[in-house]
């Protein structure tokens, strides 16, 4: 039996998860789940998967949930605080740690999963954003395993040599749905809402993965997280728009093969790949039929319509902390279009702005990223009435 972490077992990558896991009871056991206060949730999921460890980061939530199992005569143990992900991330009866807290809150979790070598399935973009050689380093001075959980990077790792190396490989092609905007007039992006900012024609995420899909800066994120991920130049990572979200991502070799893995938009695949690697195991994903998708699209990316994009792509040739400042400046900037402090044209300028006032530097630790963080959150924060 394998021994599975979820952190973020609530989200839907969580949930995504479990449904996967759910399918093969008979090979991986949950030891532990975790999220940041969804207590009615985590309850369902402690209730059916019954395991050793939940962990609510909210301290209320974690006592509502503790006096809940208490009540139901679950032996689940609650356990509260950011720590506390830390702590079932590296578990010695843990095999596989699913990293799927959205934002910098899941990074310290995620290294902890890899500092202890387990097998991690990375969802969480900001760990290879945010800190992407530390991380890498982490990685191989423990020996750990790191499967990429994102469609695309998933895809790419699914196309890229055997061996895990990149001998032969030209390029990557990112692909990315374009988001609900891609053929709305830029002037109309003003008035743009967050409800239609959330309506994604393909995938079914969360609400700040959604605006970033929108401003394509979740694909932005994703060519940093490639640049670490696969050892390759930014010149080397190019990103295609493909509406239909069924070609996930491709690989160039230097001898004109194009490699491309393909599957329909659900992230039980990847998930499902990721936990089974190098085997292959059913995730419930139904098969593609191509007679029915009909037609595969390909564009450039409109880098006017979508400035989000190349500011990633001016972070990765920057290099040092501007990843992470670009990272803090963006879910600042989304929470405060989410909650309507800003329109939807505004995150790209606020984040700019951010940018261009952080000095640069290269990161000495997890510590010195995480209060780069913090100062260009406040600095993000200082710039939203200007971008009103």
């Amino acid at each position: 039996m394998i021994g599975v972490t979820v952190l973020g077992s609530t989200g839907s990558i969580g949930v995504s998860t479990l449904d996967v896991l759910r399918r093969h009871a008979d090979q991986f056991r949950v030891i532990a789940l975790a999220a940041n206060s969804s207590v009615e949730k985590l309850l369902q999921q402690v209730t059916e998967f019954r395991p050793q460890y939940a962990v609510l980061v909210d301290p209320p939530a974690a006592e509502q949930l503790r006096q809940r199992i208490a009540h139901q005569g679950l032996a689940t143990e609650v356990l509260e605080g950011a720590d506390a992900l830390e702590f079932v991330a590296s578990l010695s009866q843990v095999d596989a740690v699913m990293a799927a807290i959205v934002g910098a809150a899941g990074l310290r979790s995620a290294l902890a999963a890899a500092t202890s070598g387990k097998r991690v399935l990375l969802a969480n973009k900001e760990s290879l954003v945010v800190a992407g050689q530390l991380f890498m380093d982490a990685v191989e001075q423990h020996q750990a395993t790191l499967l990429p959980i994102d469609s695309e990077h998933n895809a790419i790792f699914q196309c890229m040599p055997a061996n895990g190396g990149k001998e032969g490989v030209k390029r990557i092609l990112l692909t990315a749905s374009g988001g609900p905007f891609r053929s709305v007039p830029v002037d109309d992006l003003h008035h743009v809402t967050p409800e239609q900012a959330c309506a994604h024609p393909n995938w079914d995420m969360g609400k700040k993965i959604s605006v970033d899909s929108a401003t394509m800066m979740n694909k932005g994120l994703e060519v940093i997280e490639a640049r670490w991920l696969f050892d390759l130049a930014p010149q080397d990572i190019q990103v295609v728009v493909h509406p239909q979200s069924v070609i996930h991502s491709m690989v160039e070799y230097v001898d004109g093969s194009v490699l491309a893995q393909m599957g329909n938009p659900d992230m039980r695949t990847p998930i499902a790949h990721a936990l089974a690697w190098p085997r292959r195991i059913d995730s419930g994903v139904a098969s593609l039929d191509l007679f029915e998708v009909a037609r595969l699209d390909f564009e450039q990316p409109d880098f006017k319509r979508f400035p989000c994009l190349q500011l990633a792509y001016d972070v990765v040739a920057a290099g040092g902390v501007m990843p992470a400042v670009l990272n803090a400046a963006n879910e600042v900037s989304v929470d405060a279009f989410l909650n309507g402090r800003i329109p939807f044209s505004a995150i790209p300028r606020l984040n700019q702005a951010v940018m261009e006032n952080a000095g640069q530097m290269q990161p000495q630790s997890i510590e010195h990223l995480l209060e780069v963080d913090q100062r260009s959150r406040r600095q993000a924060e200082q710039f939203i009435p200007q971008m009103v």
